[in-house]
C-alpha cells in the first residue's frame, strides 16, 4: 500500500510518518512538507491514503484532497487538523477519516483498519478498471501502459459494455464519431487490436480479452472493477458513485446520466 503523509510542519510530519509506519511496517510511506510537490507526486503515483494536514500555507489540506480525488476518486483520506472545525468539509467529500493532532499510535491504527476504501488491486483479482472519476486500467496495482493511447480507450469501452462483445464498427463509431477516413480507420484499429493483444500477451492476461471474428469483449468474471461492484451492490458496494464516471472520455455521456439515475433511485 502506497501512503503519502503531508505536513508542512516538520515535527508533526515526523510523529505521523512514524505512527503510520508503526502502524502498517509493510506499507511504502512518502513524506512531503510541500503540498504542491505531493499533487505532483499524486500526478505520477498511485497513491492508496494520503494523511494530509488541513492547515498549509501554500495549498490548504482541503483543496489538496479535491485535486487528490479528481485524479484517483478511490483514494483514502485522511485529515490531520489540530481542531474538529473542518468535520464538515471532511465529510461533504467521503474522506476516510479525521485525526485530531497530537496524533496517536492508536488513532492513527484504527484509521488504517477502516478505510473508506480498501486495497482493492491486492485483496482481489490481478486486473482492476477504475471507471469512477478518470478511467484507469491497473495490473498488480499498475497502471497499464500501451503503446497508443487510443488503445487504452478501447479497454475503457469494452469494459463500459460489461462483458457484450463490441464489433470493430462500433468501436471506430465511439473513438473517431464521424471524422476522418474509414480506410485509414480501418488501418488504425488493426494496430490498436494488435497493440491490445500483445500487451495482455505480455503482462499473462490469459482469458481477460475474449476475441471473436470483427469483435472484441472484455471477460467480466475475471477482473475486480467499481462499475459493476457498484451496479450488482449498489448500497452495499465499497465503492461510491459521485457523478464522474471515465471523464476524460465524451462518448459514455449518455451512460453517465443512466448511472446519475441509478444513484438518484438510491
Amino acid at each position: 500500500m502506497i501512503i503519502i503523509a503531508v505536513d508542512e510542519n516538520r515535527d508533526d510530519l515526523d510523529l505521523i510518518s512514524d505512527l503510520i509506519y508503526d502502524s502498517d511496517p509493510d506499507s511504502e510511506i512518502i513524506e512531503h512538507d510541500d503540498p504542491l510537490v505531493a499533487l505532483g507526486y499524486a500526478r505520477q503515483n498511485r497513491v492508496d491514503v494520503a494523511f494530509i494536514s488541513v492547515n498549509m500555507a501554500d495549498l490548504n489540506g482541503i483543496e489538496l484532497a479535491k485535486y487528490l480525488k479528481e485524479l484517483n476518486p478511490s483514494v483514502n483520506i485522511i485529515f490531520l487538523s489540530d481542531d474538529d472545525k473542518n468535520v464538515k468539509d471532511a465529510m461533504d467529500m467521503h474522506a476516510s477519516g479525521y485525526v485530531v493532532k497530537p496524533a496517536t499510535q492508536q488513532r492513527v491504527k484504527w484509521e488504517l483498519s477502516e478505510l473508506r476504501y480498501p486495497e482493492y488491486q491486492k485483496e482481489h483479482k490481478r486486473v482492476f478498471a477504475q471507471t469512477f472519476g478518470n478511467f484507469e486500467f491497473f495490473v498488480d496495482g499498475t497502471p497499464v501502459e500501451f503503446k497508443y493511447k487510443r488503445t487504452k480507450e478501447i479497454v475503457a469501452l469494452l469494459v463500459n459494455n460489461k462483458g457484450a462483445q463490441t464489433t470493430n464498427g462500433e468501436i471506430m463509431a465511439s473513438l473517431w464519431e464521424d471524422e476522418g477516413d474509414p480506410d485509414k480507420k480501418v488501418s488504425y484499429l488493426c494496430n490498436l487490436r494488435q497493440d491490445l493483444q500483445n500487451t495482455f500477451t505480455r503482462l499473462k492476461l490469459d482469458g481477460v480479452l475474449v476475441k471473436q471474428r470483427g469483435s472484441l469483449g472484455i471477460a467480466k468474471d475475471r477482473i475486480e472493477c467499481d462499475l459493476y461492484d457498484w451496479l450488482e451492490n449498489r448500497s452495499h458496494s465499497k465503492y461510491t458513485y459521485t457523478g464522474e464516471y471515465m471523464n476524460q472520455y465524451s462518448w459514455p455521456e449518455f451512460y453517465r446520466a443512466e448511472l446519475d439515475d441509478l444513484s438518484f433511485e438510491d
